[in-house]
């Protein structure tokens, strides 16, 4: 009988036109083709794979909180400043833990209610549910059920402060402390500031307390961040008192 060249496989064969049937003749160049096709097709796909994992990896970057922190009270930290930088609110998860923050601290009873290891953790978060739905943020919302949940609302206060940590680092800004005998003044007050601006750079803004504290006699203690600096009499006192033989 007539044969005809069947692919199959990938491989040319000779068989009849019983077992290899019409539609198994196929002309070199669709096979190469339809290859290309598919080869081309594939790539494409692995390009677009590569496109969208970047941009995912760019857009978890953008949302990473400023600073490593680590701990406990981090974690809860760093999961609220991701999904409050998602969300887009940052600022007001800040304003309405502060908020939380206070009221723990001028109310006894809302002070209990978080440290209460009595209250059974589905109480404390159908609690919190009636407390700030549809008062605070999503992001609030869900931070304060999750630590109602794990038996973490005692936390609350030490996670605000940490989440206040990451808040500042975003805005570049560097707490810094001057401790002097007598209450400076303004201008003072202004030249210390000038002077650290220097040493974090300029591009951080110096968040500046000033407290008096009569026992140095004289001159400076400076804290910038957890550097410390001690230019005080009394210092100076001491370390000669030292060498005194």
């Amino acid at each position: 009988p007539h044969r005809t060249a069947c692919v199959l496989g990938g491989k040319t064969k000779r068989q009849s036109n019983s077992s290899c049937g019409r539609t198994t003749v196929f002309p070199l160049f669709h096979i190469t083709t339809t290859m290309l096709s598919r080869f081309t097709s594939a790539s494409a796909t692995r390009s677009v794979v590569r496109q969208m994992a970047a941009r995912s990896f760019a857009t978890e970057a953008a949302h990473r909180p400023p600073i490593d922190l680590h701990g406990l009270h981090a974690r809860y930290a760093n999961a609220t400043y991701v999904a409050a930088s998602k969300a887009g609110n940052l600022e007001k998860v800040e304003g309405e833990l502060l908020a939380l923050q206070q009221t723990a601290e001028s109310s006894t009873a809302f002070a209990s209610f978080l440290e209460n290891p009595m209250i059974s953790r589905d109480d404390k978060e159908k609690s919190v549910l009636d407390m700030l739905k549809g008062k605070t943020s999503d992001t609030t919302l869900n931070l304060m059920t999750t630590l109602a949940g794990n038996a973490r609302l005692g936390d609350l206060p030490k996670i605000v402060s940490t989440y206040q940590q990451l808040m500042k680092a975003k805005r570049g800004e560097v707490e810094a402390t001057i401790i002097s005998a007598d209450e400076l003044t303004k201008a003072q007050t202004d030249a210390v500031a000038n002077a650290m601006k220097s040493q974090v750079g300029k591009d951080k803004k110096v968040i500046l307390e000033t407290k008096v504290d009569p026992s140095l006699i004289g001159g400076l203690q400076v804290q910038i961040g957890d550097q410390f600096l001690d230019l005080s009499v009394a210092s100076r006192i001491s370390e000669l008192s030292k060498t005194v033989v």
